[in-house]
Order: structure tokens, then C-alpha cells, then sequence
């Protein structure tokens, strides 16, 4: 409607200036006034019934909102009776819903209430039939025990008795037939497993003996090696600990003692003073630090193949270089490392026929002789030694268990049965062990204990196959004077703590060294 009107008002107004225009023209030509006039007239006509038009269309447009507004505000109005009429039939059925809640409620309670009543009811003829049973049962027991003279207990007895010895005899009969059967059986399995394992692991035999033999260019390099007063030999021996023999034997000197890794230190130093051909105390003592460095990269090097070849993972650094050094190490003249491997790969073999774990076997049957290369250092077992070494680097108690118990009449898992047996089958392999080298070379380490007890003591070598001790003592700790009760000492505990044939010389040895670098 306001469109409508603003349409009518500027008809109006473009009519009345239209026609105040068409005046002043006709005012200004005197000729044409009177066409002015009536051309004016005619505008003014024509806009009136322009307006006219436009009046009206604006009164239609205007009728036709109000009637299209009217009809939306009926329909709105419509919609929310609907809405009413729905939320008031909501709400009854509520109500409605509510009421019977209300009586459903009410119905539960009488039931309950009915059932409590029936509940005691019962329990009190529960009670009563109890009783009732119980006197009618009385009665009739005490009729039995008139008619057999028995009392209750002696004739349940009796029954009890019979019972256990009927399955007594029958558990027995089957326990026997049982454990025959499995005895049988587990022998044949056993036998075929152990052979199958042996079978399939066919390893060389490497055994050991205490002497090594260096060549050289010529018979005067044994002077040499003697040196002025015996000076040379002394320091090789002193710094080594072992044995040098030099005899008639043609371009060869002969290195021994009970321990292979002095043994191999000495070798190569020896070796590398013979080629060099300068042979003083001073060069002696630059070649064996050498040499024991020498030995220490072929111990990693031995440890680290030895892991390889037995298909163990995971173990720590520090204990692949104490495996290592299970190179130098002979029981019985079979060599410690080789048997490791080789108990290692028959534990996992066995392990895999029997369904035991098989990692856990391989682990502990390569490292169940790793105490060996630390009873020079460590007292107790090697069994013992070994277990508490794994555990101090991480490994688990189910593989130290069965290092611990290899040797023990009593096992706790599979695993220690199953490296208890592999390390019987390897060291029962034909030419695999010598008893009279081991025995040898215990009472060498029994010897070099003895005197590597007391206090002061740096170095203890048993030489001349067990004839001579020689202790080096720390110089600020024992002065001269206590070296000779020293070796008195230690002579004292040889003779009472060891057997031994013959006689064993004891020698003392005080160094005392300054040294100063002119620069």
C-alpha cells in the first residue's frame, strides 16, 4: 500500500510540473498559446487518468496482502490449536500411564507382602519336617545299630575303610601300569631324541695340553733368551708367569703352564722378542703388556664368533668377552668354549623334541659353563659363579636356574634337565676329556690360591709344575723384612691345607721401582 501511494504521489506531482511547464511556454509564445493550452490540458487529462490507474492498482495490491496476510495469520493460528490439541492428549495419556504405575505398584506391594507370609510360613515347616526327619532317622539308626551291633561311626568306618582300600588297590594297579607304560616309552623317545641330537651336531674334539713350544732361527737365540746371570728368563717368567724350558731340544724353547691364557700371552710375546732380536727385562715387560693386549682383542673375537655360531642373541658386551676368554679355558683337556656351543645347540635340539622352550635352552646350555673363566678369580662353584654372573647382566632366572642347577640332583624346570643332559652327551664324546691334565691343573690353581690369600700379595705364579711358587708383593705394603715371614706363612698353609708329593719352593719377590722421564 505505501508503494502504491508513493506511485500516485509522484504521478501528481510529474503532472503538476508538466503542466507549469506547458504554461510558461504558452506564456512565452503568444502564438502557440492556445496548442499550449490544449496540449497541456490533454497532459494534465492524461496523467489524471494515470493516477486514476495507479490509485486503483495500488487499492488491488493492498487488498491482495491483506488478504494473503490474513489467510497466514489463520493457518498460524490453525497450526497452534493442532499443537494444543496434541499436548493435551499427551498429557491425559500421561496421567492415564501414571494411574496405572500407581495400582501396578500397589499390586507389587500385596505380593510382596504375600510372599513374606508364605516365606515364613515355610521356614517354619522347613523346620518342622527337619525335626521330623531327623527324629524318624535317629530312630531308624538306632534300630541298625540294634540289629548289627554296630554304632554309627564304626559301621561309617568300616564302609570308609573298605572304600579306600578298594581304591587303594585299584589307583595302585593303575599307577603301576601307568608309570611301566610311561617308562617304556619316555625310554624309547629318550633314546631316539639324544640319538637324533648327537646325530645331527658332529663337532670336532679339541683338547689341550699345559707346554707350547716357540721355534727359533738358532741355538744362539737361547742365549739370548737366557740372558746375562739368567736376567732375561727371569723377567719373561716374572712377567708372565709361566715356565720357560730351555733344553737340548734342536731351535725350540717349550712354554708351561696350567693356565692357557699366560701360556698364549707368553707365546706371542715371546714370538714378537725373538724376531725383534732386542731381548732386555725392559723390552720384555713393553712385549708382554703387548701381548696381553693382543689376547684380550682375540677373546672379543672368540666370544663374538662363538655367539654367532650358537645362534644367541641379545647378550651383553661384557659377557660375550667373558665368553670369549672360555677360549683359553681346558676342563679335563677339552676345550670350554667349544663345549659351550656345542651344549647350546643340542640343549635347542632336544628342547625343539620335547616341546620345551627352545631359546631359553640354547641360552642356557652356551652359557652354563661361564663360571669356568672366572674361578681364578671368583671362590665357589662355576656353576654358582655362572648364575650370579648372567643375573648381573639382565638375564632372566628362568636361564640362570638352569646354569645354577646343571650339576644339581635336583632340578626345577625342563630347561635344567635338558642342559644337564646335553653337557653329559658332549663331554661323553670319544677322546673329549682327560682326567689326569684336570686334576693337574686344579692342584696348580689350588696352589696359586693358597698363597694368593694374604694381604700384600699382587701376583701368584706356580711354576716348575707345581714345585715353585713365586709371589710378587706390593713394595708399599710388605717391606723386606716381612717378606720372609711371609713365605713362611705361606709355606705354612701348603703344608697343611694341600697334598702334594715332593717338596714346593716358595720365593718372595719385593720390587721396588722409581722412574722419572728427562725431558
Amino acid at each position: 500500500m505505501d508503494l502504491a501511494l508513493t506511485a500516485v504521489i509522484t504521478a501528481l506531482l510529474v503532472g503538476v510540473i508538466a503542466g507549469f511547464l506547458i504554461y510558461l511556454r504558452s506564456a512565452l509564445t503568444s502564438r502557440r498559446q492556445q496548442a499550449a493550452r490544449e496540449a497541456a490540458e490533454q497532459q494534465i487529462r492524461r496523467a489524471d487518468a494515470r493516477s486514476k490507474e495507479i490509485l486503483l492498482e495500488a487499492k488491488e495490491e493492498g487488498i491482495k496482502t491483506r488478504t494473503a496476510a490474513e489467510a497466514d495469520v489463520r493457518a498460524e493460528r490453525q497450526e497452534i490449536q493442532r499443537h494444543e490439541r496434541r499436548v493435551e492428549q499427551r498429557e491425559e495419556s500421561l496421567e492415564k500411564r501414571s494411574g496405572a504405575l500407581d495400582e501396578t505398584n500397589r499390586g507389587l506391594e500385596r505380593l510382596q507382602t504375600q510372599l513374606e507370609t508364605e516365606r515364613t510360613e515355610f521356614e517354619e515347616l522347613r523346620k518342622t519336617e527337619t525335626a521330623r526327619i531327623e527324629e524318624i532317622s535317629q530312630r531308624e539308626t538306632e534300630r541298625l545299630e540294634e540289629i548289627s551291633g554296630l554304632s554309627a561311626n564304626d559301621a561309617r568306618q568300616m564302609q570308609m575303610s573298605r572304600a579306600e582300600e578298594a581304591i587303594q588297590f585299584d589307583l595302585a594297579r593303575r599307577y603301576r601300569d601307568a608309570e611301566a607304560e610311561a617308562r617304556e616309552h619316555a625310554e624309547g623317545q629318550a633314546r631316539n631324541i639324544l640319538a637324533g641330537a648327537i646325530q645331527r651336531l658332529a663337532s670336532d674334539v679339541v683338547s689341550d695340553s699345559s707346554v707350547s713350544s716357540v721355534p727359533l732361527p738358532n741355538d744362539d737365540m737361547k742365549g739370548r733368551l737366557i740372558g746375562r746371570e739368567g736376567r732375561n728368563i727371569r723377567a719373561i717368567e716374572a712377567a708372565t708367569g709361566v715356565d720357560l724350558i730351555i733344553d737340548e731340544t734342536p731351535e725350540a724353547v717349550t712354554i708351561s703352564c696350567f693356565d692357557p691364557i699366560r701360556r698364549e700371552v707368553a707365546r706371542i710375546a715371546l714370538g714378537t722378542l725373538i724376531q725383534d732380536g732386542r731381548i732386555h727385562p725392559a723390552r720384555v715387560e713393553e712385549q708382554v703388556a703387548k701381548a696381553r693386549l693382543e689376547v684380550d682383542a682375540v677373546v672379543q673375537k672368540a666370544g663374538e664368533e662363538a655367539v654367532f655360531e650358537a645362534n644367541v642373541k641379545g647378550l651383553h658386551p661384557e659377557l660375550v668377552k667373558i665368553v670369549g676368554r672360555l677360549k683359553f679355558r681346558y676342563s679335563y683337556g677339552e676345550n670350554v668354549l667349544r663345549h659351550s656351543v656345542e651344549v647350546g645347540l643340542l640343549a635347542g635340539m632336544i628342547a625343539a623334541e620335547i616341546g620345551a622352550n627352545v631359546e631359553r635352552a640354547r641360552v642356557a646350555g652356551f652359557l652354563h659353563d661361564i663360571g669356568k673363566a672366572l674361578t681364578h678369580e671368583v671362590e665357589g662353584p662355576h656353576a654358582e659363579i655362572g648364575a650370579d654372573l648372567v643375573l648381573k647382566y639382565n638375564v632372566s632366572d628362568q636361564i640362570a636356574d638352569p646354569i645354577r642347577q646343571h650339576h644339581d640332583s635336583e632340578m626345577t624346570t625342563p630347561e635344567a634337565f635338558i642342559v644337564a643332559a646335553a653337557d653329559a652327551i658332549s663331554a661323553a664324546r670319544p677322546g673329549a676329556r682327560r682326567d689326569t691334565l684336570e686334576r693337574y691343573v686344579q692342584r696348580m690353581q689350588e696352589l696359586e690360591d693358597a698363597a694368593r690369600g694374604f694381604e700384600g700379595v699382587e701376583r701368584c705364579f706356580a711354576i716348575q709344575a707345581g714345585r715353585e711358587v713365586r709371589v710378587m708383593v706390593q713394595p708399599d705394603v710388605v717391606d723386606d723384612a716381612a717378606c720372609a715371614v711371609l713365605a713362611r706363612d705361606i709355606t705354612n698353609r701348603i703344608e697343611s691345607t694341600l697334598s702334594y708329593p715332593g717338596q714346593i719352593k716358595v720365593v718372595v719377590i719385593r720390587e721396588s721401582r722409581s722412574v722419572e722421564v728427562a725431558r
